[in-house]
């Protein structure tokens, strides 16, 4: 875009009365950011849902001055950003209707061709949902995908550390501008998280962590992904709102359930219960429900994969199992090997990235 465009996007951005959706309304029907100030007020009032209560301010001084302020603050300190239209800005965002019409971002990202996951949770979390973070994200790197949350303490924090420390690319969704870091504990992550993914938001350097910011930022990280996930949530929540929010975007929804007397799983399992989300125990489910292919590896000797293919003495179990009785069904597999269901159907999964075994159709399951 050109200088007088972002800032005439940045212009509309601020603007009181009116919202993204009604930004981009304007700018369809004008073909332009700047063609929006272009025209004139009787010609804006004719276009189908737009008042006179919303342009009220549209061309007031003070927000073009506003806008020149926070484009030079871009600049000055290096900061990417993505026009709705432009071809940077995250694929599944730019078809929410009330996606953002401009967003920034810091760090070292790429979207194309990426599978996106949306994770959100309690602040409050437990040990419960510590470890299903680590384990998830254990069960799920070997697919490369991008992990989407809020550095918020709790969950958000949970899983992106998990991630850093898996090296996928992870991003946080902030409720402020690109100036600060919130909450500030959370600042010694920074670094580590822009080196592999990074930050995003819609706010300006004149925004502070709010209340109704974080509500906001909600929809960009239900609308950027392919799925949300809900780890631990209350029975009331901004967890829930993302949820929520990912079903109107039609996106699917996944919650980790937890015992009907834990307060910080009665949020997840109401959202199971009343079928607002599919029950997650394990990555195998959501890698199944979502139907991402598990690219097939090269078939090598097992000297080979003895000497290059580290088993822990789960999937060495299962694997000879396997080695010794041919094609099994997976709850043959977990019976045999003394193991539950979702410890089978997750190890098996991680089995299959690594090559060393191959899944057969009826749930059945080869040693390669």
């Amino acid at each position: 875009m050109t200088e007088p465009e972002i800032i005439a996007a940045l212009r509309l951005q601020n603007i009181p009365n009116i919202g993204d959706v009604t930004a981009k309304k304007l700018i369809s029907h004008c073909g332009s950011p700047t063609a929006v100030f272009e025209d004139k007020p009787q010609h804006l009032l004719k276009i189908d849902g737009i008042g006179r209560f919303t342009i009220n301010g549209l061309f007031d001084a003070i927000y073009l001055e506003e806008a020149k302020k926070e484009y030079e603050f871009i600049l000055k300190n290096d900061i990417a950003f993505s026009y709705f239209m432009d071809e940077t800005y995250p694929s599944r965002l730019k078809h929410c209707v009330d996606g953002p019409i401009v967003l920034f971002q810091r760090g070292n990202m790429e979207f194309e061709g990426k599978k996106i996951i949306s994770v959100v949770g309690t602040r409050n979390i437990t040990s419960y949902g510590t470890a299903f973070c680590e384990r998830f994200i254990e069960e799920i790197a070997l697919l490369d995908p991008i992990i989407v949350s809020g550095l918020a303490y709790g969950v958000d924090i949970a899983i992106q550390k998990a991630a850093m420390d898996h090296g996928l690319q992870t991003i946080a969704c902030l409720a402020h501008g690109l100036n600060q870091i919130y909450p500030k504990a959370h600042k010694k992550y920074a670094s580590k998280l822009e080196q592999n993914g990074g930050f995003i938001t819609e706010f300006w350097s004149t925004s502070n962590p709010d209340r109704e910011n974080f509500l906001k930022r909600n929809r960009i990280v239900a609308g950027i992904s392919e799925a949300t996930i809900v780890i631990e949530s209350a029975e009331k929540g901004g967890s829930l709102v993302t949820a929520d929010l990912a079903h109107d975007y039609n996106r699917e929804v996944f919650a980790v359930p937890g015992r009907a007397t834990d307060k910080w799983s009665k949020g997840c399992n109401d959202l199971i219960k009343f079928q607002k989300a599919h029950l997650l125990t394990s990555a195998a489910e959501l890698i199944y429900l979502l139907g991402w292919d598990i690219e097939p590896k090269k078939e090598v000797p097992t000297l080979q994969k003895q000497l290059f293919i580290e088993l822990n003495d789960t999937e060495q179990s299962i694997y000879s199992y396997l080695q010794l009785n041919g094609k099994q069904l997976l709850d043959t597999v977990a019976l045999e090997c003394n193991l539950p269901i979702f410890k089978t159907s997750s190890t098996l999964l991680t089995m299959e990235m690594k090559g060393v075994i191959r899944p057969l159709p009826g749930k059945m399951f080869e040693a390669i």
